[in-house]
């Protein structure tokens, strides 16, 4: 199949799955647990393809993500928050120095931007530092910045350690799916650009790459500033989905999540990424809530099943999963219909070998 068809096929299948999110959205309550794990999956898988550009790709180990959503988050609120809400949302700061406000799409492209400002400045210094000394200098920008924001001095933007509000969100599982998904197509459209083999070739050999012409330097920043913007939108979108925010929600924790759910995915698929999204989701917020629980059967309670036994549990899982699936749900490898039609072809020739 040629490649313009499978693009095709694709997004077909994209715009098929719209339509059944659509459907789900009016014949399910707005409250039901699976529309809040589809609005969180999405925001999380952009996130976590925004990290794999990064550590997958590129190959530079990175833990500040939850810095630029941070980021990302505070830029969008702050800016979209209602000129006569702001008396109220500011009372501690006499109602804030910004007095305007922008319309939402221009408040989530400026949270990108923003968190690309950051990364550019951040990257000046950091992305010398290689490995293990990435890691930890992006973790403690990430740790300094989110103390940054609670500052009191900054209180008149930030509104310190109280919380943001009265923003315009979302209700609707197809906004973040739309949004998410466009930004999604354009890392992949980066990828598959020269730029996206200057990022593969740093990641297998630096002294190669360099060796052929390719700036180390500037593709490193690059790959960071695209990863940092892309993680500002997702930063900009968890505001709109937990209608308000305060730093302390970005704690090194959210980045540890991120992280999880890209080398559970695979490092280097974006599909997988995107996969794995959506099953940490519905396993954390979902299909294991019950193991919190305290159960009886009769007289008899069931052993185990109390307060943060489901932790204990998927983190078995996670385990498990590292341990059999070393290389993740997909590996390297992406989603495509010649792929899937290969798997049945040669499925269906086992089975008549079988026989």
């Amino acid at each position: 199949m040629s490649k313009k068809k499978n693009i095709i096929i694709s997004a077909l299948l994209l715009l098929a799955l719209l339509a059944v999110i659509m459907v789900l959205e009016r014949t399910l309550p707005p409250t039901h647990i699976a529309l809040t794990v589809l609005k969180k999956g999405c925001i999380y898988s952009l996130v976590a393809v925004s990290m794999n550009l990064l550590n997958g790709f590129t190959g530079l180990f990175s833990l500040g993500q939850a810095g630029f959503m941070l980021i990302g988050a505070y830029t969008y609120a702050v800016l979209t928050i209602p000129v006569e809400a702001r008396a109220s949302v500011y009372q501690y700061f006499h109602g804030g120095v910004i007095q305007f406000s922008v319309p939402f799409f221009v408040g989530l492209l400026a949270a990108g931007i923003m968190a690309a400002i950051f990364a550019w400045l951040i990257g000046l210094p950091v992305l010398r530092l290689k490995s293990d000394y990435l890691a930890i200098a992006t973790l403690g920008f990430a740790e300094i910045i989110r103390a940054f924001f609670q500052w009191d001095v900054l209180g008149p933007v930030t509104n310190g350690s109280n919380m943001l509000r009265k923003y315009p969100s979302f209700t609707t599982v197809s906004f973040p799916f739309i949004v998410c998904g466009i930004c999604i197509a354009i890392m992949v459209l980066v990828i598959n650009s020269s730029y996206g083999r200057a990022f593969k070739a740093i990641r297998d050999d630096e002294i190669a790459a360099e060796a052929m012409g390719i700036n180390l330097a500037k593709h490193k920043r690059m790959a960071f500033c695209i990863s940092s913007f892309f993680a500002g939108v997702g930063g900009g979108l968890l505001a709109m989905y937990q209608s308000s925010i305060q730093s302390m929600t970005f704690k090194s924790a959210m980045t540890y999540e991120i992280l999880l759910i890209v080398v559970i995915g695979g490092l280097g698929s974006v599909t997988g990424s995107c996969i794995a999204s959506f099953l940490f989701i519905a396993c954390s917020e979902w299909w294991l809530r019950f193991l919190d629980v305290e159960t009886y059967i009769g007289d008899f309670k069931v052993p185990f099943l109390r307060a943060g036994f489901r932790k204990v549990v998927f983190s078995v899982i996670i385990m498990a999963i590292v341990l059999f699936a070393r290389k993740g749900i997909m590996g390297n490898r992406e989603f495509s219909v010649d792929g899937i039609i290969r798997f049945f072809k040669n499925f269906g020739k086992k089975k008549k070998e079988a026989k």
